[in-house]
C-alpha cells in the first residue's frame, strides 16, 4: 500500500523528508491511497474516512506526523493524545560514536513518525570550542556548521534540539590534557569555584547555544563523584559537598541567564549527597532544606530512573522532587542501550511501562527516553527504535497491542525481528526482564579463549540457543526494508555459538570461530561507519584485534593437545575454571 499525501493547511516541510526516507510508500498513482493532513482544534489528533480517502486531523506538528506514522502501520479510525508539553529523545554521541548527521536525520525522521517532537543532544566534549584545539581532539567533534545541520533538519520536522554538556563531572576526555590540569578538580570533575573554569563553561555554552534555535540547554552536572575531594580541597579546604554543588550551579546559571538560556540539570547528586551510603535511590537520603531552597527558580531538574519496574517507586521519586526539592521534575527513562550489543528491549518496556504511567498520572509536562552508549558504544543505537516507539505510545496511550503496527508504520520494521535479538542477553530462565541486567552476548564475545574463566558454569544448552537465534534472525533480516540491521545480531549469534562450544572444550571448530570473527568484525565496521563518524572505531577494533590474537595464540599453541604441551608453563596454567562473578565488559570507556 502506498500513500498519497496531501497537506492543505499550514506547511509541515518534513513530509517531503520523510517520502524521501520511505520512497516507496508513497506515491501519487491512481491507486495509490489519498491522505490529507488537516489541522484542527481538539487535542492530539484523529485519523477518520472520507471520500476518496483518509483525513488525518491534527493539533500540533508532532501530532500529524504521528498520525502519519500511525496511518503508515495500518489504516483504520482512530485517535490520540498526549497530556506531555515535551516528548524527548536523548542521543549520546560522546562514548566513541559520533552519529553522522545524516544519521541523526534518519533517525528523527523515525521518531517524528511517532510523535517525538524534542532531541536532547549529549555531547560531552564533542563539539568544536574555539581556541581550544584539544577540546574533541580525535573524538570526531562536531563542527558549528554540521550542528545548524542537525538543528535545521530537526526543525523542519517540528522537533527541538536541545544541547546537553556537561558542566562538572563527566569531563575525563579534555581533564586528560595538560592544557586542562588546573581546571581538574579529580580525573573527571572540573573544579568548581575557579574563575578560569568558569570562563571556559562560558565558552563552551555560548559556542552550543550559538548553533540551535532552542534557549534551552542540559548543563548536566550528574555523577559529579568525589567533587570536592581533589585540587578543590587542596586549594580552597575542606568544604561540604551540597555548598560546593550548589554554588557551582549558582554560577553555571549565571552564565545560562545571561544569554538569555534556560538550564536543566540531572538530579541525581542532591539524593547521593543526601545518602549515608551515596546512592541516588536511597530511601534514607536527607536533602538539607537549605539546598532546595537554593536552587535557582529557572533551573529544572531530570529525574532519571532506568532500573525499576515498580510504578510504585516512581510515584515515590516524583514526590520526592516535588516535596524535598520544590520542583516538578522531567522524568528520564532508557532504552537500554547501554553496556550491551543490542537493546535490552524487553527491560526498557518495563521500566517504561512503570514509569510513564507514574509521569503521566502526576501531571509532569516532558519525558524523554535516553540512549546511553556506555563503554564505546558497541550497541546499535538503531536497535532501541522499539523502545522509543514503545515510549510515544505510552504518552499517547496507546495499548501495547498497537505497538508492533506502529513500529511497522514508523521505522518499516517487524517488530518480532527486533525482539528476538534480545535473546542476546535474555536468555531462557532469565526470569523477570525487569530485575535482568546481564549482558552475556558481550562478555562472551570478548571473553579470553584461552583462560576462559568466566565460563565454568555455562549450560549445556547455550550454544544451541545461540544457534537457533541466528537462524531466526537472519530470517527475520529479510523481512521489511528496516530489518536489514538484524544481519549484526544474527552473526553475533552465529560467533557466540561457535565460542560456548569452544569454552566447552571443543577445538575442532576453531578455524570457523576465527573467520566468524573476522565476518563480525566486518559487519560491525560497516554498520558503525554508516552510522557514526570513523573516530572510535579504533577502540571496537583493538577489542575484535585482540580476540582474534587469543584465537591465534590457541590455535599455534592449545590445540589440539592443550594438555601435554601447556601454554603457561611453571604453573601459570589455569587447571580448573571455577566460578566466578559475571564482569559487564571487556574494558572500560566511559
Amino acid at each position: 500500500m502506498r500513500l498519497h499525501l496531501t497537506s492543505p493547511g499550514e506547511p509541515l516541510p518534513g513530509l517531503a523528508e520523510i517520502a524521501a526516507e520511505y520512497p516507496w510508500r508513497f506515491g501519487d498513482g491512481p491507486d495509490d491511497v489519498r491522505i490529507r493532513l488537516v489541522p484542527g482544534d481538539a487535542p492530539g489528533y484523529a485519523i477518520e474516512r472520507e471520500e476518496g480517502g483518509w483525513r488525518l486531523t491534527y493539533d500540533r506538528p508532532r501530532d500529524a506526523y504521528r498520525a502519519l506514522g500511525v496511518a503508515m502501520g495500518g489504516l483504520s479510525p482512530g485517535a490520540g493524545a498526549s497530556p506531555f508539553r515535551s516528548l524527548a529523545l536523548m542521543l549520546d554521541v560522546s562514548r566513541n560514536a559520533v552519529m553522522r548527521p545524516a544519521s541523526i536525520a534518519s533517525y528523527l525522521r523515525k521518531c517524528a513518525l511517532m510523535g517525538i517532537d524534542t532531541l536532547w543532544l549529549y555531547m560531552e566534549d564533542v563539539y568544536e570550542l574555539p581556541g581550544e584545539p584539544l577540546f574533541g581532539y580525535a573524538r570526531g567533534a562536531y563542527t558549528a556548521a554540521e550542528l545548524r545541520a542537525i538543528d535545521d533538519q530537526a526543525h523542519r520536522l517540528g522537533i527541538e534540539v536541545i544541547p546537553c554538556v556537561q558542566t562538572l563531572g563527566h569531563l575525563e576526555q579534555i581533564l586528560q590534557w595538560p592544557r586542562f590540569w588546573p581546571l581538574r578538580d579529580t580525573e573527571r570533575v572540573l573544579l568548581a569555584a575557579d574563575d578560569d573554569g568558569y570562563a571556559l563553561i562560558s565558552r563552551m555554552i555560548e559556542t552550543v547555544a550559538s548553533c540551535f534555535r532552542s534557549r534551552r540547554v542540559h548543563i548536566g552536572m550528574d555523577e559529579a563523584h568525589g567533587i570536592g575531594s581533589g585540587q578543590y580541597r587542596r586549594r580552597f579546604g575542606e568544604r561540604p559537598p551540597f555548598e560546593i554543588l550548589s554554588a557551582h550551579l549558582e554560577r553555571v546559571v549565571a552564565i545560562c541567564e545571561e544569554r538569555g538560556l534556560r538550564p536543566m540539570i540531572w538530579s541525581d547528586m542532591y539524593f547521593r549527597l543526601g545518602s549515608a551510603i551515596d546512592h541516588y535511590y536511597d530511601p534514607d537520603s536527607v536533602i538539607p532544606s537549605w539546598v532546595a531552597g537554593g536552587i535557582p527558580g529557572p533551573v529544572e531538574l531530570v529525574y532519571w530512573d532506568y532500573e525499576h519496574g515498580e510504578r510504585a517507586f516512581y510515584d515515590e521519586w516524583i514526590r520526592r522532587h516535588r516535596e524535598g526539592l520544590g520542583k516538578d521534575p522531567v522524568f528520564a527513562a532508557s532504552g537500554w542501550t547501554h553496556h550491551r550489543m543490542w537493546a535490552a528491549l524487553p527491560k526498557a518496556f518495563a521500566t517504561l511501562s512503570a514509569g510513564m504511567a507514574a509521569a503521566r498520572d502526576a501531571g509532569l509536562a516532558e519525558a524523554a527516553v535516553t540512549l546511553w552508549g556506555n563503554d564505546g558504544t558497541e550497541c546499535d543505537l538503531f536497535s532501541a527504535l522499539p523502545a522509543v516507539q514503545r515510549f510515544a505510545d505510552l504518552a499517547y496511550g496507546a495499548a501495547a497491542d498497537d505497538l508492533a503496527a506502529n513500529f511497522a508504520g514508523s521505522c518499516d520494521a517487524t517488530l518480532d525481528g527486533w525482539l528476538a535479538a534480545a535473546e542476546l542477553d535474555l536468555l531462557p530462565g532469565s526470569g523477570d526482564p525487569v530485575a535482568w541486567r546481564g549482558n552475556p552476548a558481550k562478555w562472551l564475545l570478548w571473553h579470553d579463549p584461552v583462560l576462559g574463566f568466566l565460563t565454568s558454569g555455562l549450560p549445556p544448552w547455550l550454544a544451541g540457543h545461540y544457534d537457533d537465534l541466528a537462524a531466526r534472525l537472519a530470517r527475520a533480516a529479510q523481512v521489511r526494508p528496516g530489518d536489514a540491521r538484524l544481519a549484526f545480531p544474527a552473526l553475533l549469534a552465529e560467533v557466540l555459538a561457535a565460542k560456548v562450544r569452544l569454552h566447552a572444550g571443543d577445538h575442532t571448530g576453531l578455524p570457523g570461530l576465527a573467520d566468524g570473527v573476522r565476518r563480525l568484525r566486518e559487519l560491525h565496521r560497516r554498520v558503525w561507519c554508516g552510522d557514526n563518524k570513523p573516530f572510535g572505531w579504533d577502540v571496537i577494533d583493538r577489542r575484535y584485534g585482540g580476540l582474534l590474537a587469543r584465537l591465534d595464540h590457541l590455535a599455534e599453541h592449545g590445540s589440539p593437545d592443550y594438555e601435554r604441551h601447556d601454554p603457561y608453563p611453571d604453573g601459570g596454567a589455569i587447571a580448573q575454571c571455577l566460578p566466578y562473578a559475571r564482569v559487564a565488559s571487556a574494558g572500560f570507556i566511559s
